[in-house]
C-alpha cells in the first residue's frame, strides 16, 4: 500500500477515504497532536523571544538567554559562553545551579574538552552522554552529575560570539532534532539580542532613544516573518484540510478533520496575540497594553472579557514583570476559548503591597480531572521563576479562577 500523503504545509493532500478507517484515524489523531505540541512549542519559543528582546542591559540579556533555553528544552542546567577574539572564554553565565555551587566550582571554565570542542567547531552538538565523546576531560570537583548534551553555537554575522550548553534533559531522555531546532532559533533572536545590547552599552544619552527604534524595527521584522511565513502557511493549512472534507466518508474521520482544523484556528490566534506583544512599549501603560491584547484574542472568545485594574498597575510594574503578566494572561485566556466554552470571562490586575495578581475566572466547564496540564504548568513555573505562585480554583456555580501572583521589584 502506497505511503499515507503528509498533512501540513508540504503535504499534497489528506489520506484519500479508500484507507482503511483505523489507519486514517491513527494518522489524523497524530496529526492533530503534532498541531497542538507544535503550537505550544512555538508559542514557548516566541515567548521566549519576546523575553529576551526586552531588555538592553547586556548581563540581563545573557541570563535571560540561558534561563529561555532550558525552559524550551526542559534542560535541568545551561549556561552560555561569551568568546573573546581569540576563541578563549570571556565570561559564563550558568542557570540551574544554586550560588554554593557555583561557589564550590571556584574559577569558571577556560573552554576546555566539550565546551572547547563546540568553539573549535562552531555547529550544533547533541551527545546521549557526553562522557563518551573523545573530547570529553571529566568534571572538576564539587560538579553536579551531567549526562545528556545540547550544545549550539550563537553567530552574530559569520562569527562566533558565544556558544549555549545545555545538560541533563528532565524526565531522563535525550534531546531530540526538534530541541535542536528550538534552540537555533532561538540562538538567532539572541543573536540580535545581544548586538542591541552591545552596541546600546556604547552609547551616551542622545543616542538611547535611536537605538530604541532599532530594536523596535527588528521586532516589526520578526513580526512579519511570523506573519508571511507561519500565519498564511497555517491557514492554508487548513484550507486543504477542509477541502478535502469531501473525500472522507466516516463521520468519526469527518470531526477529526474539523478537530484539526480549529486547532489551527487556534494556533493563528495564538500567535497574533504573540505578535501583538512584541509591539509592547514598556512606556506604553500596561493596561493600555492589557486592553489591546484583549482586542486581539476577543474573536477567539466570541465575546469580550471584562477588565478591572486595581492599584498602581501602570506605574509600580517593572518591564521583565510586565512580559510575564502579558505572557500569563495570554495563555489563561486562550485556555478559556480553547478548552472552557464559557460564555464570561473576567480579567482583574492588581498591585497591592508589593505584589502583581492577575486573575482569571470564567464560567465554563472547568478543569477535567485527566486533562493534560502543559499550559497550566507553563503558568506555574512563570511564577516560580519570579518568586511568586500559582494556582487554580472552581468557580461558583460553575468555572475555573487562575491567579498568578509575583512580587515586584524582583525581576
Amino acid at each position: 500500500m502506497a505511503s499515507t500523503p503528509e498533512l501540513g504545509p508540504s503535504g499534497s493532500d489528506l489520506p484519500h477515504s479508500h484507507l482503511p478507517v483505523d489507519q486514517l484515524l491513527a494518522e489524523l489523531s497524530s496529526r492533530i497532536d503534532d498541531i497542538v505540541v507544535g503550537r505550544e512549542r512555538l508559542r514557548a519559543l516566541l515567548d521566549a523571544v519576546i523575553s529576551i528582546g526586552s531588555g538592553l542591559e547586556l548581563a540581563a540579556v545573557l541570563d535571560r538567554i540561558v534561563a529561555a533555553a532550558c525552559k524550551l528544552v526542559d534542560a535541568r542546567y545551561g549556561a552560555l559562553g561569551v568568546l573573546d577574539d581569540s576563541g578563549g572564554l570571556v565570561d559564563f553565565r550558568t542557570h540551574g545551579l544554586s550560588e554554593e555551587e557555583i561557589a564550590a566550582l571556584g574559577e569558571p571554565p577556560r573552554g576546555r574538552g566539550i565546551l572547547g570542542h563546540i568553539i573549535d567547531h562552531p555547529a550544533p552538538l547533541r551527545l546521549k552522554r557526553l562522557q563518551d565523546h573523545p573530547d570529553s576531560v571529566g568534571f572538576p570537583p564539587h560538579h553536579p552529575p551531567m549526562t545528556t548534551f545540547l550544545g549550539v553555537p550563537i553567530l552574530i554575522g559569520d562569527k562566533a560570539w558565544g556558544n549555549l550548553y545545555l545538560t541533563d534533559k528532565r524526565g531522563g531522555g535525550e534531546f531530540t532534532e526538534d530541541d535542536i531546532a528550538m534552540i537555533k532559533a532561538l540562538a538567532v533572536s539572541a543573536a540580535v539580542a545581544i548586538d542591541n545590547a552591545r552596541l546600546y552599552a556604547k552609547l551616551d544619552a542622545s543616542q538611547v532613544e535611536r537605538e530604541r527604534l532599532v530594536v523596535f524595527r527588528d521586532r516589526d521584522r520578526i513580526s512579519r516573518d511570523l506573519h508571511d511565513l507561519v500565519i498564511q502557511r497555517l491557514f492554508a493549512t487548513g484550507l486543504r484540510l477542509q477541502g478535502a472534507l469531501h473525500l472522507i466518508e466516516q463521520p468519526e474521520a469527518v470531526t477529526r478533520v474539523n478537530a484539526a482544523v480549529d486547532e489551527i484556528d487556534s494556533a493563528i490566534g495564538d500567535l497574533r496575540a504573540a505578535i501583538f506583544s512584541l509591539h509592547t512599549d514598556a512606556e506604553t501603560d500596561l493596561s493600555t497594553t492589557v486592553r489591546g491584547l484583549i482586542g486581539v484574542v476577543r474573536h477567539q472568545l466570541g465575546f469580550s472579557p471584562k477588565v478591572q485594574f486595581n492599584g498602581q498597575v501602570d506605574s509600580a510594574v517593572d518591564e521583565a514583570t510586565r512580559i510575564e503578566a502579558l505572557a500569563v494572561l495570554r495563555e489563561a485566556l486562550s485556555n478559556a476559548a480553547r478548552h472552557a466554552a464559557a460564555t464570561h470571562v473576567d480579567v482583574e490586575l492588581t498591585v497591592e503591597d508589593g505584589m502583581l495578581t492577575v486573575r482569571v475566572a470564567d464560567d465554563g466547564r472547568g478543569i477535567p480531572e485527566h486533562a493534560q496540564r502543559r499550559g497550566l504548568a507553563n503558568l506555574a513555573a512563570r511564577a516560580e521563576t519570579l518568586g511568586g505562585e500559582f494556582k487554580t480554583e472552581g468557580r461558583e456555580p460553575n468555572g475555573t479562577v487562575l491567579q498568578w501572583s509575583v512580587p515586584l521589584g524582583n525581576a
